[in-house]
């Protein structure tokens, strides 16, 4: 018996949701029974038993059933801690019936009330039925890149440690990259104080002058660039890039990756109205466009649905960057094929979105709320109506008899 959190916790190729998928997998799970609340003393939460067997009857081989029993209950007299009712006889007997029999039950309606009546219900699931895939939904990077003075001045600081390094080269200046050691009681006693609570690595770093000497490098590669190449704004990143490594090359200069990125990350930003970042462009042909074809189960016409879009040469494909903060994530139904829910569901409304599809994993999850919650209709204008007024001269006649002014 467990609370409802193993039915769902957990994402996609999480801990939990593995689990899940191997009991399911595996046809371990015959059915789970969902019980009554404030049925034990010392929680009123929902509780679920989980029906396991290795050893299935044919009938049930490939299916889950969910019972529903959580409106069959009787209350008690007087309530123990939280329990405030209990199962009455009948009620186990109509569960065991339900699952010995295999069935699928439906609550009656009530014809006035159009809700349900209180009662069992039960559905009888494919075992995939609970399996979905949790797609990811990528777009393009689009950056408009600029050289300011503000913009490349922070290069001076890491990334991760900004905040102290800021306030120490504001304390001390230029003694950062020559008396450093001398201030290191006073930095530290400054970063306790503002509650930054630094790992020993980011610590060690702060107080290292090879992290200034570092940053300062950067910085002064950043001003030469801004001064050679000037204040003009690139809607095209691509361009700009190109440029930026021509100077490097001009000045036999061969900055590392992580250099280099921040100066770029510290010009450019998301702008949807500039050109798409590309990050490389690929050649696929023969033997290796047919593996593609067949690892991504498509056609070369379909492959821009999956990041590879021609460049009008033949054979060639640019594939782009992608911009993290618009990924989105689509969970699919098992039972439906991913290209066909991205055509419908992705496409219409996002049409520059692919389907990266080396980052699919499986999940699994079971809802009751999802199978057997019922929709009750609102009620008509005509009959709220109705009982307002009719509770507001309800009202009315009381407010008069407390203050004796009804008519004698």
């Amino acid at each position: 018996m467990h609370n409802g959190s193993s039915l769902f916790t957990g994402d996609a190729g999480g801990g939990e949701s593995n689990i899940r998928r191997y009991i399911i997998e595996n046809d371990l799970l015959e059915a789970i029974i969902q019980m009554p609340n404030n049925l034990f003393y010392n929680t009123g939460i929902t509780t679920y038993i989980w029906l396991l067997s290795n050893n299935k009857a044919e009938n049930r081989k490939g299916k889950v059933q969910l019972i529903d029993g959580g409106q069959l209950f009787r209350k008690l007299r007087k309530n123990l801690g939280n329990k405030n009712c209990e199962f009455a006889p009948e009620y186990i007997d109509e569960i065991v019936k339900t699952y010995a029999e295999m069935q699928a039950v439906s609550r009656k309606i009530d014809n006035e009330t159009n809700a349900e009546v209180p009662g069992i219900a039960a559905q009888v699931f494919d075992n995939e039925d609970f399996g979905y895939y949790k797609v990811t939904i990528e777009r393009p990077k689009r950056l408009k890149a600029h050289f300011t003075a503000e913009r490349i001045m922070d290069l001076r600081y890491d990334k991760q440690l900004k905040e102290p390094m800021q306030w120490v080269w504001e304390t001390f200046g230029e003694e950062v990259y020559t008396k450093l050691k001398d201030h290191e009681k006073e930095i530290l006693a400054w970063t306790e104080e503002n509650d930054l609570n630094l790992s020993s690595a980011n610590r060690k770093k702060l107080l290292s002058p090879k992290t200034w000497k570092k940053q300062k490098e950067i910085l002064e590669l950043a001003e030469k660039l801004h001064k050679n190449i000037g204040e003009k704004e690139y809607l095209n990143f691509n361009n700009f890039k190109i440029e930026v490594e021509g100077k490097l090359k001009d000045w036999k200069l061969k900055p590392g990756a992580s250099e280099k990125n921040a100066i770029y990350n510290a010009v450019s930003w998301y702008d949807a109205e500039a050109e798409k970042v590309i990050k490389k462009k690929e050649k696929l042909s023969g033997e290796k466009l047919s593996n593609l074809l067949a690892h991504l189960s498509c056609t070369e016409e379909q492959l821009p649905d999956f990041g590879y879009f021609p460049t009008g040469k033949a054979g060639e494909f640019v594939i782009f960057e992608t911009e993290s903060n618009l990924r989105d994530y689509e969970n699919v139904p098992l039972k439906e094929p991913i290209y066909s829910y991205f055509l419908e569901e992705v496409k219409p409304h996002v049409p520059e979105a692919w389907i990266n599809l080396d980052a699919v994993k499986i999940g699994y999850e079971i809802s009751f709320n999802k199978y057997f919650y019922r929709h009750t209709p609102l009620r008509s204008l005509d009959i709220v109506a109705k009982e307002i007024l009719e509770l507001e001269e309800k009202n009315e006649g009381l407010i008069l008899e407390i203050l004796n002014l009804n008519e004698k």
